[in-house]
């Protein structure tokens, strides 16, 4: 491609695909009903597939669950997950017996490491008005030398996390949720402590971009060679080094040079994700990322004898209690309440 600014444009599919040091991007926004006061849909659930329910009917998705949306317990190893609800709430529960509530903006950072079971589920609270859901959920690779770390959870509440926020010389504004990395002086909270990202010199950012119509930012240039992707999911059209680049698409960009956005149509919405990759070998299956296929065979075997702990929790699509707010309880008791 001549345009030394963009590498490469693609079309975002499900999931997202991203760059090395990430595995991917599963993105959900999911229109969700009414409570039925159990906090599944009231609606009929006739017609999907229960237990697989990945098609978009009437605008929203039951995934694995069978009375309320979301992914009942499932193992993990060798990665993390970050989790950023910007719309909605997430029940977390694990074989750690740690729990959690979030949503409107947190951020949950998971260390799998050498393995643990959790379970996502999205309850739906509200009996008098839609539940509407949209997130992103990013894996986030772990080095050889951290596949085996102990696993870990952190809440990185909203209140937590830095926001930038500018206006161009025609005043319009730009707004970014700095969820790991650094933007201008303004750092963002921790990450999980065996992360990739908590070296500083892995560069590693994730940033949720808020662009007014007619807005135009600069994002500036990496300090080391690094990875650096846009994914413009919602919105209708932004331009980049003379390109028009239309919504729902992905370009990785040359993250050695300062990049204008400008955006050319009504408000826009990006995510990015940036880092210096690992560069090793990966090897994949389902929810297991090692370095080789006879590690697969391992985590395989290893969860079919240990079950990771197993499941502390009385049911399988674990989901609190209805009269409960946001909130974080850890493996060692430690309790957060927001």
């Amino acid at each position: 491609m001549s345009n030394q600014t963009i590498k490469n444009i693609s079309r975002l599919n499900f999931p997202w695909q991203t760059s090395d040091p990430f595995l991917f991007c599963a993105y959900h926004a999911d229109a969700y009903p009414k409570s039925n006061g159990e906090m599944g849909p009231d609606a009929s659930l006739e017609g999907r597939n229960i237990g697989q329910d990945f098609v978009e009917k009437d605008g929203w998705r039951m995934y694995h669950g069978s009375t309320v949306p979301g992914f009942p317990s499932h193992p993990h190893r060798g990665f993390e997950t970050v989790t950023i609800v910007t719309e909605g709430l997430v029940d977390h529960a694990d074989s750690l017996g740690a729990a959690g509530r979030f949503g409107g903006g947190d951020v949950q950072w998971m260390t799998a490491g050498k393995g643990v079971q959790h379970s996502e589920m999205f309850p739906l609270l509200k009996e008098e008005e839609e539940n509407p859901l949209e997130l992103f959920q990013v894996w986030l690779n772990l080095p050889r030398s951290a596949k085996f770390a102990e696993p870990h959870f952190a809440m990185l509440w909203s209140e937590t996390i830095p926001l930038y926020q500018t206006t161009d010389s025609s005043g319009k504004s730009t707004v970014v949720n700095v969820i790991a990395g650094e933007l201008e002086g303004l750092q963002a909270p921790a990450p999980a402590p065996d992360s990739w990202a908590a070296n500083p010199e892995n560069e590693v950012a994730i940033w949720t971009i808020r662009m007014e119509a007619g807005a135009s930012w600069s994002l500036p240039a990496a300090q080391n060679e690094v990875g650096r992707n846009i994914y413009f999911y919602r919105g209708t059209t932004v331009r980049i080094g003379g390109q028009n680049i239309s919504v729902n698409h992905a370009v990785e960009l040359d993250a050695s040079r300062p990049t204008t956005i400008e955006n050319q149509g009504e408000e826009a919405f990006i995510l990015m994700l940036q880092g210096r990759p690992i560069n090793e070998p990966v090897a994949q299956y389902g929810p297991f990322v090692m370095n080789s296929q006879g590690e697969i065979r391992a985590a395989m075997n290893d969860y079919q004898r240990t079950q990771f702990g197993g499941w502390p929790w009385p049911r399988r699509d674990q989901v609190h209690g209805k009269e409960r707010g946001r909130f974080a309880l850890y493996a060692d008791g430690r309790e957060e309440i927001k």
